[in-house]
């Protein structure tokens, strides 16, 4: 039996009111994992994972002793997976945060006609930081209450207050997030401004008062002056932040020898939040161009050093208008960037920029600039740093496209939901591509319980399995019906495994609970861990996300795999954005292909949908011609 909790308490919003997250049933989650497996495995493969996972789930075996362990720890743990969770998505990953790790969210093109509108925009963006940070403060956020599968349900906020409260530091092995405990006195607030690679100091606090939007932008113009200034010029140390993390970690403890250095470090990691002031960077500036420069800011000859990735949040300001905020991901989900964002945007908009006759800070103090003494060792790791982004940036195949034949009100009159319908469309446009199914990865927000953060919801069914077989076999055995059906099956299989995720029943975070637990107990690995089918399994070569927003923006982020695609979508009511990333390295892949067999593929699905209403229509018309056929067929 699943063990969940009998009776939450009624005090909603924070976390502590909320249900813990269950652990599902041990039979349950192996039965699902073989399900989700067999028509990913050759048959051999799949024979071995039976008879692993038979054994594993023996009477008196091993996975029973793991489990028992499991309901032991949620009985202690506010969320029995979180930490485990943290650590394998992204605290012991070694990977470079840029592309790989750090998603973006890419602003609406603004149109600066002179160098001193995009200093206003970003005055006008740390207000609204500002003013949210004062709501985040005050614990006066409104509770979240989920929408989609299972509205209404209240969420935990806990992942809000992170946003400007946490630091991911670098180490030699997991990194660690850091949250900083509020004090009774709090030393005042500071935000950094990176601009021509150099880093400045903009305390939003002085003499006890809050910068206005006026003194904030006197401030930046004086951050911009004293970064054009060539003799001052410091090396791009925030260069360093987008090297793998061991390679990053040894940087730092390298930099930590001086104390200049250490205080410098220390302003960083306590800082708000980072305000990247960005040179123009070449005419295009289409949405896949300002998709590219926000995740990795084009290397060392743009704006790549301009960056400081273990923050949370760092909101860019081109001066060509090509705006965003790039998110350090360990500490929340998109879902509150997304939140966070649009609250920004909706600030801008409906409060007009105050710069006009407000009371200001007499005599503000110049912004501070941040020194580094840099030693030929600094310099060497600096140039190695370069290297690695800008073969990154050369890398990345990223293609964002407006899907405009519709959206999700013609998914919704289907009676569909439009998640599991993109969801079956996006392994429709894989198998096209590449002609098998493969895993894959999409999101489930676990909010619903006390510290919840993701599960995975298994897109790579049997039943689309089945559908996109029909679609692409080229051969006219199979009527439109009959694939109308198989679209059903598929979106359905996908709706019923989207609710066991947001209801904590999925397998991924079972799985690992078990497999670290069993680490924990310094176990040897169990077999089910080390089979094949368990790798190919967490190999998500599709790794996808619902991103929808209701300001114009949208998401995008890289491959989780080398030979992977990342799949990001945000659908609106009559068109759908979609982001896709891929590597250049991998011959198996394109980004340009995938999105044409999307398109293909989603035209394919709307003309079946439209078959099945003038089929449903005909049949209707010619029964209310011939009611008593109608009544001797159905008799």
């Amino acid at each position: 039996m699943p063990v969940l909790d009998r009776e939450p308490s009624k005090d909603l919003g924070g976390g502590d009111g909320l249900p813990k997250l269950p652990l599902p049933d041990l039979k349950d989650t192996l039965d699902m994992y073989l399900r989700c497996m067999k028509h990913l495995l050759t048959e051999e493969q799949f024979n071995k994972t039976q008879n692993v996972v038979k054994q594993f789930g023996a009477p008196g075996g091993v996975g029973e002793l793991l489990q028992s362990k499991l309901v032991e720890r949620r009985e202690k743990k506010a969320n029995w997976v979180y930490e485990y969770w943290l650590n394998d998505m992204y605290l012991n990953n070694r990977l470079a945060l840029p592309v790989n790790s750090s998603p973006a969210m890419v602003f609406p093109q603004q149109h600066f006609r002179a160098p001193i509108d995009s200093l206003r925009f970003a005055a006008h963006l740390i207000s609204g930081v500002l003013e949210y940070k004062t709501l985040l403060d005050a614990r006066a956020l409104p509770v979240d209450y989920a929408r989609g599968q299972l509205a209404g349900t209240p969420l935990c906020m806990e992942q809000y207050y992170r946003l400007f409260t946490s630091y991911r530091l670098p180490g030699p092995e997991r990194d660690t997030l850091v949250a900083q405990e509020s004090s009774v006195m709090p030393e005042p607030e500071h935000i950094i401004v990176a601009c021509k690679n150099q880093f400045f100091v903009l305390d939003v606090v002085i003499n006890f008062r809050r910068l206005n939007e006026r003194d904030l932008l006197t401030q930046l113009d004086k951050i911009v002056k004293m970064a054009d200034s060539e003799e001052e010029r410091l090396p791009p140390i925030g260069l360093l932040t987008s090297d793998g993390r061991t390679e990053w970690a040894e940087s730092r403890s390298v930099l930590m020898r001086e104390s200049t250095n250490r205080d410098s470090l220390d302003m960083i990691e306590r800082c708000l939040c980072l305000v990247c002031l960005d040179d123009a960077s070449g005419h295009d500036l289409s949405d896949t161009a300002r998709a590219l420069r926000m995740l990795h800011g084009g290397g060392l000859a743009k704006n790549g050093g301009n960056r400081w990735y273990d923050k949370p949040m760092q909101f860019v300001v081109g001066a060509d208008g090509c705006c965003g905020v790039v998110c350090e991901h360990s500490p929340f989900e998109g879902i509150v960037l997304v939140q966070c964002t649009e609250y920004l945007l909706k600030y801008m908009i409906g409060s007009p920029s105050k710069l006009v006759r407000a009371a200001s800070v007499s005599e503000l103090p110049a912004p501070r600039r941040l020194r580094w003494k840099c030693t030929p060792e600094i310099h060497k790791l600096l140039s190695s740093s370069a290297e690695k982004l800008q073969r990154l940036v050369r890398n990345l195949d990223m293609h964002v496209h407006k899907f405009h034949d519709y959206g999700k009100e013609f998914i919704k009159q289907q009676k569909m939901s439009p998640d599991a319908y993109i969801q079956v469309a996006l392994q429709l446009a894989y198998y096209r591509c590449h002609g098998r199914p493969v895993s894959t990865y999409e999101s489930a927000s676990i909010r619903r319980f006390q510290e919840g953060r993701v599960d995975n919801i298994r897109s790579a069914t049997p039943e689309a399995l089945a559908f996109v077989k029909a679609m692409t076999d080229g051969k006219l055995s199979t009527s439109e019906s009959e694939k109308m059906e198989m679209l059903y099956n598929a979106i359905t299989a996908q709706t019923k495994y989207t609710i066991l995720a947001i209801t904590g029943m999925a397998i991924d975070n079972h799985l690992l609970g078990l497999r670290d637990i069993a680490h924990e107990l310094k176990m040897e690995k169990p077999d089910l861990f080390k089979d094949e089918a368990y790798f190919i399994s967490n190999q998500f070569i599709l790794s996808t996300s619902q991103v929808p927003t209701t300001v114009e923006m949208f998401c995008c982020y890289g491959p989780v795999v080398p030979n992977g695609y990342g799949a990001c979508y945000n659908p609106q009511s009559d068109h759908i954005i979609f982001s896709v990333s891929s590597f250049h390295e991998s011959p198996q892949t394109c980004s340009s292909e995938f999105i044409k067999a999307l398109e293909q593929g989603l035209r394919d699905m709307r003309d079946l949908c439209n078959y099945r209403k003038s089929t449903l229509f005909r049949n209707n018309y010619f029964d209310f011609l011939n009611p008593v056929s109608c009544h001797w067929t159905t008799g």
